[in-house]
């Protein structure tokens, strides 16, 4: 099965990894036709096994040899392609100039109490869309003019998170 590994603390906060390094530790389990798409923690590849199962292997190989816990969020290029296409803000161009969308990956969607306090923090530069396990966070104007951050929104959910640009999310589906 072909697979996409989110990787949360790659290349941030002065966790520094060389993707020759990072597929070499990702083929050291067993993982085949192993490829990292820019160098922000996203990794193409084909295991067996179950998705939970290989992102706790992953997750775990990943501390072990770096020394710092790697939260991993899979999906499938299906998974992708959908996520990178959903229509989270209808009528809104997520491509125009000043507007800038995100989606936030989870390992499992959250429940109804945390989606509505997530939602509605909408304002005049943030708005929030959760469809399954995606979080779409929707930016008007600079990203210093949020009060917003991965790390707010997590702690609103209540459980990990990775963000990753829309753009990303297209081209990582389209390969």
């Amino acid at each position: 099965m072909r697979y996409c590994a989110f990787l949360r603390a790659i290349n941030v906060g002065g966790h520094t990894v060389k993707m020759d390094h990072l597929r070499r530790l990702l083929e050291e389990l067993g993982l085949s036709k192993v490829e990292t798409f820019i160098a922000s923690g996203n990794v193409i590849f084909e295991a067996r096994g179950k998705e939970k199962t290989l992102e706790q292997k992953i997750e775990r190989h990943l501390e072990k040899s770096l020394g710092y816990e790697v939260a991993t969020f899979l999906r499938t290029p299906a998974e992708v392609a959908a996520a990178a296409a959903h229509d989270a803000f209808p009528g809104i161009d997520p491509d125009a100039d000043g507007v800038s969308l995100y989606v936030g990956l989870l390992k499992s969607a959250p429940d109804d109490a945390a989606v509505k306090k997530l939602v509605a923090l909408r304002g005049r530069t943030d708005a929030f869309h959760i469809h399954g396990r995606e979080v779409y966070w929707l930016l008007h104007g600079p990203m210093s003019e949020t009060k917003f951050s991965g790390g707010k929104i997590e702690k609103i959910l209540g459980m990990p998170m990775t963000m990753r640009n829309v753009t990303t999310m297209r081209r990582l589906a389209a390969r």
